[in-house]
């Protein structure tokens, strides 16, 4: 009777340890799942209440995935501004800079021989429209010839191309055309003023930065030139 007392004892006792053994596996297996759940990129929120006990729910963690999207997204953004920021100033400076010997030569050594040969080169209006060239074509937009022409008659108006000009690029590349055009009328003012001996100079450095008043300066002087040259051979 003791005997079989015992080996009861002894049963219960090591069925005891296996269940004990099973709810611990249990409970592991379940933290590690938790934590492979979390893990993922999910939050696990436990809700508890009174009187329906508790429950466990599980919503995604998108917040640093959403964020460095974002991230990602807006330092692409700044860089390509960035990009398109330096290329405007580059090819700003290096078109104004330039012009600059040229129109130098003509008011220092209008008579120079490297003056003469200088202003009929046209090297420098190829260099520039192929910098032109280049800012146009990175400044085009679907909308460029909405802005160009907006009117209802397909005419510019002053707002579309004031939206038109609102961005660096379209700036930079209006500068170059700029400096092209006022380069080409001051060396038409030198080589007229060359070709009739009329003081050229001033009208010269005015094309630099008022093209139209230099035209006029120009026009104006060969007019006052002639005209006193006229007087002078009428009193001789």
């Amino acid at each position: 009777m003791a005997l079989s007392s015992y080996i009861s004892m002894s049963l219960c006792s090591s069925s005891l340890s296996m269940m004990n053994r099973n709810i611990s596996a249990k409970s592991s297996v379940k933290s590690l799942s938790l934590s492979n759940i979390q893990s993922n990129s999910s939050k696990i929120q436990f809700h508890k209440s009174f009187f329906g006990g508790s429950r466990i729910s599980l919503s995604p963690n998108l917040s640093s995935n959403s964020s460095s999207v974002v991230h990602k997204k807006f330092s692409g953004v700044r860089a390509s501004w960035l990009a398109t920021s330096q290329i405007a100033s580059s090819v700003f400076a290096v078109g104004t800079t330039a012009v600059l010997p040229f129109y130098t030569l003509m008011v220092v050594a209008p008579k120079a021989e490297l003056t003469k040969k200088s202003m009929e080169s046209g090297i420098p209006y190829i260099v520039l429209g192929v910098l032109y060239a280049y800012l146009l074509y990175l400044s085009w937009t679907p909308d460029t010839l909405k802005y160009m022409f907006s009117s209802k008659y397909m005419l510019p108006e002053l707002s579309g191309i004031a939206k038109m000009f609102s961005s660096e690029m379209t700036l930079a590349s209006a500068w170059i055309h700029l400096l092209v055009v006022d380069l080409f009328a001051a060396r038409q003012v030198f080589k007229d003023g060359l070709e009739n001996e009329i003081e050229t100079r001033h009208s010269v450095s005015l094309c630099l930065l008022f093209c139209p008043v230099g035209v006029v300066s120009h026009f104006v002087t060969k007019a006052l030139t002639n005209s006193s040259s006229s007087t002078s051979k009428s009193n001789s």
